[in-house]
């Protein structure tokens, strides 16, 4: 009996302290997929890098772990650049997506020297060289692709199939066109491809249907244009544990899949193999985090259902809204009592679909005490918004029994400070 440790830190220490809802979020953890991915696939096979996809949690401290642990970042928004920029990350281990890419945006990036842009379509090339041009100098990019690869994963979180707003269609007519136009441009040059075929997946089945898919293109443009791949980015997605998920699979299941994939694809076709890039985000940072919440209103509804409402809720974690997204939980203050009573866990926003966790299993609870949630290191903070006027959490980084503020929880005046 007692409070939820969580890396060596009391949760409901941290909860008083610095009030909730509160997302906390492991070091530790964080360092050891970092260390993983170097292991099993930098240290393992040449020609390879990992970027991590900010998307998922971006601070700046996040930024300068992932610089001190050797990986490069990916980052699809100015925003996301402008904070690699402010912590110093070695602006040649940067790539840059999107898919509608603003002419400041690629202004930003062109002026910074980012290692590689991702092209997402022909309009964007025509817009990159241009920029390039202007400030004399020559951009890496990657085209997109999408290859028509259904991922089985939530709908929203699709992105390589066919009807896709992401990429350029693996289509003979349109491919080699654009390749075609790039490989002529002055200030544009093109290394290769990437391609990215959803979020939260299991199976590293759809990751080979693909790379034979791209192998095959490598193979055609080299035979018609001349054109030689030298590098291939081949995404992220790779799945972590929610409620009722499989677990966490070790890096190396997908990465070991993709490499010898690749390999044999390329020894086939009798072509050298290209740089490889991976770009895990989730499963770098997801399971890192949890969020702290405070429990006020309890309202039985006998026959039917027990609601139990947090002073949180869409604002901070909106992804049982947006896809059904599942989640477990914990009462942190009561860990190892007998689980009594089955609650759904609602939060505060004036939404019937704000609710963060159908059918729990709790203890005797009570107003006052503190729900822990647990895998929100990954869009939750990043997606988090201030719906009904509600100031975005406070972040703390623990590790090893320490912890520190990371980010303030916001004011009112700060959710007003733009307003005139």
């Amino acid at each position: 009996m007692g409070n939820l440790v969580f890396e060596g830190c009391d949760t409901v220490e941290l909860a008083k302290k610095y009030g909730t809802p509160l997302y906390v979020i492991s070091e530790d953890y964080i360092v050891d997929r970092c260390r993983e991915i170097r292991e099993d696939f930098l240290d393992k096979y040449e020609k390879t890098m990992a970027v991590y996809a900010s998307k998922a949690f971006l601070i700046k401290e996040m930024a300068r772990i992932i610089k001190r642990e050797g990986l490069g970042m990916d980052v699809v928004s100015g925003g996301e650049l402008y904070t690699a920029i402010q912590v110093d990350f070695p602006m040649d281990k940067i790539v840059f997506h999107g898919n509608n890419k603003s002419l400041y945006e690629i202004e930003m990036a062109i002026k910074n020297d980012v290692g590689r842009i991702v092209v997402d379509n022909i309009t964007e090339l025509d817009l990159i060289e241009r920029t390039a041009s202007k400030y004399n100098k020559i951009s890496s990019v990657l085209f997109r692709i999408t290859p028509g690869v259904d991922a089985h994963t939530h709908k929203y979180i699709q992105t390589g199939q066919v009807d896709s707003k992401f990429g350029i269609p693996l289509n003979e007519d349109i491919i080699n066109i654009a390749v075609k136009k790039a490989i002529n441009l002055d200030h544009v040059k093109l290394l290769g491809f990437h391609f990215h075929i959803g979020s939260q997946l299991y199976e590293n089945r759809g990751y080979i249907l693909a790379i034979r898919k791209i192998a095959y293109l490598m193979k055609q443009l080299k035979e018609q244009l001349g054109f030689i791949t030298k590098e291939l980015n081949t995404g992220g997605g790779y799945g972590i544990q929610y409620s009722g998920d499989e677990s966490r699979k070790p890096i190396k299941y997908f990465t070991d899949a993709i490499m010898s994939e690749l390999e044999n694809e390329c020894k086939k076709s009798g072509f050298e193999r290209p740089l490889v890039i991976i770009e895990p985000g989730r499963w770098i940072v997801g399971e890192a985090g949890i969020t702290l919440y405070t429990i006020g209103s309890i309202k039985e509804i006998p026959g039917v259902r027990t609601y139990v409402g947090v002073d949180g809720g869409m604002p901070d974690n909106p992804r049982p809204s947006l896809y059904e997204a599942k989640y477990e939980g914990i009462i942190a203050n009561k860990v190892g009592e007998k689980l009594i009573n089955t609650v759904t866990i609602a939060g505060k926003c004036c939404e019937s679909g704000d609710i963060l966790i159908q059918d729990l299993k709790v203890p005797k609870i009570e107003s006052g005490d503190v729900l822990a949630v647990f895998s929100t290191g990954a869009y939750n903070y990043s997606m988090a918004s201030n719906y009904n006027r509600l100031p975005k959490p406070a972040v703390v980084m623990v590790s090893q029994g320490e912890y520190r503020l990371m980010v303030k929880r916001e004011t009112y005046e700060d959710i007003m400070r733009n307003e005139l």
